[in-house]
């Protein structure tokens, strides 16, 4: 028996037709309010809407876009400009030819608004500014450093006291000794120099916190004036400065007032505060080399690595040597190497630590063969290299109270029981012109109370300026 289908539509094959259906006459759920007929579940966006409403428990209508409270929130947002549309009736490809209607042409089109301007680029921060950000940030964390075409050549241990000034230089010589900061993913060592582009790993430090009083404007002005005292030559690139006994080079523990510190009393008005090229010992007097500018620190400490610069030193020593004129040739090593002013020992080669020193010494005088004024020519540059050099040969320097040792030996009288070493004179390259900067420093009260008392005279002539110069 065949069974013909049922016809689509309603029930009993017929249509459904709007506003004669009977709410009793038909069964719940068979057709919709508006008379569609249901064919499976279907979920609308209206449904979805109220669901996730429900889920979040929020209003459901103030996120319906169909309801009646979106229907007025949508009419009373602001109108968005309708695109054109093409006229269904227009004739469109061949037969717009044909109708003779032409396209509109591009130039009748309203000209497109000119782009807005773009901001002005904001000003990078001052070579302050970043000084100043990564001291601040320093205590942080790990950070990584890239080095600037400006400091190529320097050392890290200089490197690394330029960009952070509140960290002891005793504190970076500490973790570049421990291998905790590495170039390029490489251990260290305190003298290895840099070049741009490299990339230097600082790991977490403690800044010290500054010992010294707050600056304030009038003790500024007395910094200033008190370096502009000791200046010996000054131009635009640098200035030699004729350091006084007792006073430090750089900060270390317990060292409140130093070189370093008053240069920053001369800062000039973008920030570039003057810069050390070398180093003196604390009680050590004469010339010292200070960079005003970056680029002329870097050239600079390139003439003392190249051995361009030529030093002088004037001593008062225990004793007279045999040999008038000489030569001391060693390998110098600290005794604690953790200590960065350690005693320094004589050393063999190949030990650890250890670096060549060449020293050139030559008598100028001396004094009832119980004391002599030497002068020494340092061919290297190396920690307390001519106070070890003078014990080694036998004739320490007076005043000095890490290596004078000469049994049952009294100091004369009228003798201040002070170090008796003086950078006398020193001869360097310009950093911009390369002709010879030849400056020398006067003899300090303490050596010039001797002078006159063993009756030397500054003005004799100097032998040591006939010795090699390697």
């Amino acid at each position: 028996m065949t069974t013909r289908p049922p016809k689509s539509g309603g029930p009993k094959g017929r249509k459904p037709q709007a506003g004669k259906f009977d709410a009793g006459k038909f069964k719940p759920g068979k057709f919709q309010a508006d008379g569609r007929a249901r064919t499976g579940p279907r979920t609308s966006a209206r449904d979805a809407a109220e669901r996730a409403a429900r889920n979040r428990g929020d209003d459901a209508g103030a996120r319906d876009p169909w309801g009646a409270q979106g229907a007025a929130a949508a009419a009373a947002a602001p109108a968005r400009p309708a695109k054109p549309r093409r006229d269904a009736a227009a004739p469109r490809g061949p037969l717009a030819a044909k109708t003779g209607s032409r396209p509109v042409s591009k130039r009748s089109e309203a000209p497109a608004p000119a782009p807005a301007p773009a901001p002005a680029p904001t000003p990078g921060p001052t070579r302050r500014e970043q000084r100043a950000a990564a001291s601040a940030t320093l205590a942080s964390g790990v950070q990584t450093l890239m080095v600037e075409p400006d400091e190529a050549g320097m050392r890290i241990d200089r490197f690394l006291t330029a960009r952070f000034p509140l960290l002891p230089f005793t504190r970076v010589q500490t973790i570049v000794r421990k291998g905790e900061l590495r170039v390029d993913g490489k251990r260290a060592k305190p003298n290895d120099r840099l070049e741009p582009g490299m990339s230097v790993r600082v790991p977490p430090l403690r800044l010290d916190q500054p010992s010294e009083r707050p600056r304030n404007a009038a003790r500024e002005q007395d910094d200033a004036e008190f370096i502009r005292s000791l200046i010996l030559y000054e131009d635009a690139d640098m200035m030699i400065l004729n350091k006084p006994f007792g006073l430090a080079v750089q900060g270390g523990s317990g060292t409140v007032r130093h070189v370093d510190g008053l240069l920053a009393a001369l800062t000039g008005p973008d920030g570039q505060k003057p810069r050390l090229v070398h180093r003196l010992d604390k009680d050590t007097a004469g010339c010292l080399i200070v960079a005003k500018t970056r680029l002329a620190a870097a050239t600079l400490a390139k003439s003392f690595r190249s051995r361009a610069a030529r030093k002088i030193y004037w001593a008062l020593t225990a004793g007279v040597p045999r040999v008038r004129q000489g030569r001391v040739s060693t390998y110098l090593a600290k005794e604690e190497p953790t200590d960065a002013d350690a005693r320094m020992r004589v050393a063999k080669h190949g030990d650890e630590g250890a670096s060549h020193a060449l020293t050139y010494y030559a008598m100028v005088d001396q004094a009832a063969q119980k004391l002599s004024w030497l002068s020494f020519k340092p061919v290297t540059g190396r920690t307390h290299q001519l106070r070890a050099h003078a014990a080694h040969i036998g004739h320490p320097i007076v005043g000095d109270p890490k290596y004078f040792s000469v049994e049952n030996w009294e100091l004369p009288g009228g003798i201040q029981n002070r170090l008796h070493l003086l950078a006398r004179r020193i001869v360097i390259p310009h950093p911009r012109t390369g002709k010879p900067v030849d400056v020398s420093a006067p003899l300090p009260p303490h050596m010039a109370q001797s002078w006159n008392l063993l009756g030397f005279d500054a003005t004799r002539y100097d032998p040591i300026v006939e010795a090699p110069e390697a």
